[in-house]
């Protein structure tokens, strides 16, 4: 398995302030989820002007994932996640990153949503990247807390599944044995984040500082042989009160060369 962490987490850091920790820190790979204040991907100048492609080259680190603000499930805005969603896997393809990110809707716990509407703009993205080396993936959140629907979801569509281990256990009431017996066929990438309920509310913490099974779900993955990017996804660039970047990505090495490696 390997380790990346998403640039969500840092959202004050420069295109070379990211790669550069990435790289000093022994990081293997970087997910894209916005840069500075330019969160559309196509939009960063650094990924289209062969910056990346001189920085890889250089560090060996990969861009495990690009991570897409597009939802699925919604009929408000469809038209326009279709275009960026397709803009991401043409971008990933020309930078040879293998996933591209949707989503059902932008929340991660079941705020509801049209799964039919969701199931077949999934299946027509999932056909469009047939002719590319990408592979789309939808997370679990919003309606796929519930992961059986996922499986079966994903059964009907093709693509891959993006296991946020979080989400299904948080706000679906799922141990992570059941989301990984419904998903293990599937999955292809992974988010690691942590967290609390503090007075009905989720608050999130260092990973290792909440109560999500994280070590668990890592022996389910290692059990099983997974090779892909388990990646932190420390919500910074929404919840500001959180702990600064650099303490908790210096940290997530040291955890996950304890249960991981």
């Amino acid at each position: 398995m390997k380790i990346a962490f998403s640039t969500i987490g840092c959202p004050e850091w420069t295109f070379d302030e990211i790669f550069a920790v990435a790289n000093d820190l022994r990081y293997d790979g970087v997910e894209i989820r916005g840069v500075g204040r330019e969160m559309y991907a196509p939009n960063i100048k650094q990924l289209t002007d062969g910056t990346l492609e001189k920085k890889t080259a250089k560090s060996g680190l990969k861009v495990c994932c690009l991570t897409s603000g597009a939802t699925f499930a919604t009929h408000e805005g469809a038209d326009r996640s279709v275009e960026e969603a397709k803009a991401y896997v043409d971008l990933a393809d020309r930078l040879g990153v293998p996933y591209v990110r949707i989503m059902s809707t932008d929340k991660p716990y079941y705020d509801g949503g049209d799964i039919k509407l969701c199931e077949r703009l999934f299946a027509d993205l999932v056909k469009y990247a047939e002719k590319t080396s990408v592979t789309p993936l939808i997370e679990t959140n919003g309606l796929f807390v519930d992961t059986s629907l996922l499986k079966s979801f994903l059964e009907t569509t093709g693509g891959g599944a993006l296991w946020d281990i979080h989400h299904p256990y948080r706000f679906g009431g799922e141990k992570v044995t059941e989301s990984y017996e419904n998903l293990k066929s599937f999955v292809k990438h992974v988010h690691i984040k942590d967290s609390v309920v503090e007075k009905g509310k989720t608050s999130y913490r260092i990973v290792g500082y909440g109560d999500v099974p994280i070590v668990e779900a890592i022996a389910l993955l290692k059990g099983d042989g997974f090779d892909g990017y388990l990646t932190m996804e420390w919500v910074k660039r929404w919840h500001k009160e959180l702990e600064e970047p650099g303490v908790v990505l210096a940290h997530y090495p040291f955890f996950m060369r304890r249960y991981a490696k």
